[in-house]
């Protein structure tokens, strides 16, 4: 069965980086557009970013633009996201998931598989 696998999370300083991982297996990777969502305590999920699953395109919310990045290795099968000048309130549970092979959505309704979440926490 399809099998999403984040890693990386952790307990950072403001403006400190970190890098997500996320293996999948059980199904063609590289045929499906992948994303990465998170949830503060309290808050509905937010689509972060996504990327197609040619990498040709990648998307982000504007509230990380040009502090994250969304790249993938069809070869290894993962998706990664690195994280730039973390705040405060990038602090969140960060889920791995998998859309489709058209559009990008940015609504977690559009992703049917989704892994058990990595903890991100930055520190003021």
């Amino acid at each position: 069965q399809v099998q999403l696998v984040e890693s990386g999370g952790g307990l950072v300083q403001a403006g400190d980086s970190l890098r997500l991982s996320c293996a999948a297996s059980g199904h063609t990777f590289s045929s499906y557009n992948m994303a990465w969502f998170r949830q503060a305590p309290g808050k509905e999920r937010e689509f972060v970013a996504a990327i197609t699953w040619r990498m040709a395109n990648t998307y982000y919310a504007s509230s990380v633009k040009g502090r994250f990045t969304i790249s993938r290795d069809n070869a290894k099968n993962t998706v990664s996201l690195q994280m730039n000048s973390l705040q405060p309130e990038d602090t969140a549970v960060y889920y791995c998931a998998r859309g489709g092979v058209g559009n990008i959505y940015y609504t977690s309704q559009r992703y049917d598989y989704w892994g058990q979440g990595t903890q991100v926490t930055v520190s003021s």
